[in-house]
This record gives structure tokens, sequence and C-alpha cells, in this order.
């Protein structure tokens, strides 16, 4: 059983799906209800196993709830994927930049501790459970005026590995995804132009990535055979990172 964050487009959309497709009975978790409706119903005519809940990850009680909702629909948990991340564009000198620091830390990087402290009693029962949190190559490197995403991301790499030791005595693992450039909502509003310009420039493969080529690299990391496979970091970039190191 699978739960999924931010789960109603983009990578955590094919996440969902290809988990469903894959057997796994998912849990398509969202702020957007239209989304978490649409992609229960697409798993659903599919063939699938899928249940939605709405909620928004800087709510504590709310993430509580859910995760015990989750558990009592389903019979347990053995699978977290955090997804759910925001970007913003805030420069370190703008006005706004702390309430962007306080709202994107707090989506990407707080809630993922607050969905795993929920989550953990029910994914050691087994002594199997998975953890996979999403970064970014932004937590390898960095962007300017993206510093609170950056900070963000950074720290879900630590969070990863700090957790990797803590909790692999229970026989959870916790693993890291870094995606680069992907096609997703985050990355819709800039131009099909710019995109191309970007990959033929710095990407080796010359490309955006697709949502469901992080799903896949997702789903490696839960499987039976990574079993032990613990706090690593998986970049899914086409070598953006190497190519620019």
């Amino acid at each position: 059983m699978a739960l999924v964050t931010g789960a109603a487009s983009g990578m955590g959309r094919a996440t969902a799906h290809l988990f469903a497709d894959e057997g796994a009975r998912v849990a398509v978790t969202d702020v957007s209800a239209q989304g978490v409706d649409a992609v229960v119903k697409e798993i659903r005519e599919a063939g699938g196993d899928a249940v939605g809940w709405v909620f928004d990850v800087r709510d504590p009680a709310r993430t509580v709830e859910v995760v015990d909702q989750i558990v009592e629909r389903f019979g347990g948990l053995d699978i977290l994927v955090n997804n759910a991340g925001i970007t913003q564009i805030a420069p370190i000198e703008g006005e706004g930049f702390e309430a962007s620091w306080n709202q994107v830390l707090d989506v990407n990087l707080s809630s993922q501790a607050r969905l795993i402290r929920a989550a953990l009693p029910h994914l050691k029962r087994n002594g199997a459970g998975r953890i996979v949190n999403i970064a970014s190559t932004e937590a390898l490197g960095g962007q300017r005026s993206l510093t609170s995403y950056t900070v963000a991301k950074h720290g879900v790499v630590g969070l990863t590995r700090a957790l990797a030791v803590e909790l692999g005595d229970r026989g959870v693992t916790v693993n890291c995804v870094c995606p680069g450039a992907i096609r997703t909502g985050m990355t819709a509003p800039i131009p099909e132009e710019a995109k191309s310009k970007f990959a033929r420039r710095r990407v080796p493969l010359r490309r955006y990535g697709e949502p469901e080529e992080v799903a896949h690299a997702t789903l490696s990391l839960v499987l039976p055979a990574a079993s032990y496979i613990n706090g690593a970091t998986l970049v899914v970039d086409g070598g953006f990172t190497i190519q620019n190191a």
C-alpha cells in the first residue's frame, strides 16, 4: 500500500499511476480536490485500486488524520512517497523573501518530516517500510533567486541521509530522488523555445525528462530488489549535473 503526496499532477500523478499499474493500492493525496478526483478515476478506469484524500501537507493535524484514515481504509501502509512541492522566485533582498522562505520550506521540507513521523508507526510494522523523498537537482547546486527552494531541497537530501541511519534498524529504508528538468506543471510556464535551448546547451540527452521517467526511478527504490539501498540519492536529470559540475 503506497501513499503519494502531490499526486494530482506531474511526477506525483505519474508515480500514482505506475504504482497502481504494478499492483499497489494507492492513496492519492493532494491539495487539489479536482486533481485528486481525476487521478483516482483514471487509475480505477485502468483497473487499479486507488482512493483519494484532499489535504494541505502544511497542516500537522490533518496530516495525522489522513494517514490514520488511509491505514484504516487499506489495513496498513508500506510505502511513503513525499512528492508534494512548490517553487517560488524570491530574491534575498526582496520584500516577499521571508514569506516565501516560510512557505517553501514548510511545503518542500517540513512536510516530509511531518509525513514520515505520522507514517512511521505503520511503516515499521512489517519490517520492510519504504520512504522515498523527492528533492531536485537544486539539492546539488544552486540557482539565482531560488534560495528558499534550493535550501529546502538540500534539506530533503539531509533528511533522507539522517533518517536512513536512524531508521535502518527498524527495517525502514529512506532514499531520495533528484529530478532535473522535467515536463511538469512547475516547468509548464517556460516557453518551448527556452526549454529546447536549455536542453541543447546543458543536458547531455538534449531534452527535458518526462514525469514517468522519474516515477520509474521512484518505483525502483521500493522494489524488493532494492532492499539494501538505503540513504541513496538517485539523480534523474539526463546528465545535467555531471555536465555542469
